[in-house]
């Protein structure tokens, strides 16, 4: 996969939303400890911005601002070919040339930068009149996934309880509730037995900080 096939597979801004935010809350239940959660959510990111973003630990990230213009998607691979440390610490060609004024304070932006060059290895951006996701026009080094489009966002992409599952199990490193996942991908209320079967040790009130910063407060329960 590439950018390009990455702007065909992933849901319109609204759906996109919601499932960063679900896939936040579940990383907040899952991982109390903010340095080893994957996802995280930011509905105070800035003056009517929100940032949802993803961080391996081991150098691989992506961020998505939410803005009253839409929605801009920036993904970097430490290891793509196209990684400006391995060009002369320039973006790729075509990445962000057309990227429309709406959103470049997005591609300027000092928290996404290294060094004053942006870290991406994928780029894309969406208007709220657009009916499409929109890239840059590129020509991909060779391999299966030369950006990283595909692995970086494949829980995006696939969107699904049963993915989020797996992958928690995998990264968590314990036994995850496929049912309590997917009342969160649902957007059910939040409870104290919910949070308990995904994880024992919480209670809802212990997740308030998380919840008020991911801007789902409004999914307790009480």
């Amino acid at each position: 996969m590439t950018v390009h096939e990455l702007a065909r597979a992933l849901p319109d801004i609204a759906v996109l939303r919601d499932r960063c935010r679900a896939l936040a809350t579940l990383e907040a239940i899952i991982e109390p400890d903010w340095e080893y959660r994957y996802y995280s959510f930011d509905s105070r990111w800035s003056p009517g911005e929100e940032m949802a973003a993803m961080s391996n630990g081991a150098g691989d990230e992506w961020s998505i601002v939410f803005s009253p213009a839409g929605a801009f998607v920036r993904g970097f691979d430490h290891e793509s070919p196209m990684s400006p440390a391995g060009n002369d610490d320039e973006l790729w060609p075509g990445l962000v040339d057309t990227v429309p004024e709406v959103f470049s304070a997005c591609v300027a932006e000092p928290a996404f930068s290294f060094d004053g060059v942006l870290k991406a290895t994928v780029c894309l951006w969406r208007q709220h009149a657009d009916e499409r996701w929109h890239t840059g026009e590129l020509v991909f080094p060779a391999g299966d996934d030369p950006d990283g489009a595909g692995w970086l966002f494949q829980g995006l992409v696939e969107g699904s309880p049963e993915a989020y599952q797996k992958f928690a199990e995998d990264y968590h490193e314990r036994p995850v509730d496929l049912a309590a996942v997917a009342e969160i991908f649902a957007m059910r209320p939040l409870t104290d037995d919910l949070v308990r079967r995904l994880n024992a040790d919480l209670r809802l009130a212990d997740l308030a900080k998380d919840l008020a910063e991911i801007g789902c407060s409004s999914w307790s329960a009480g």
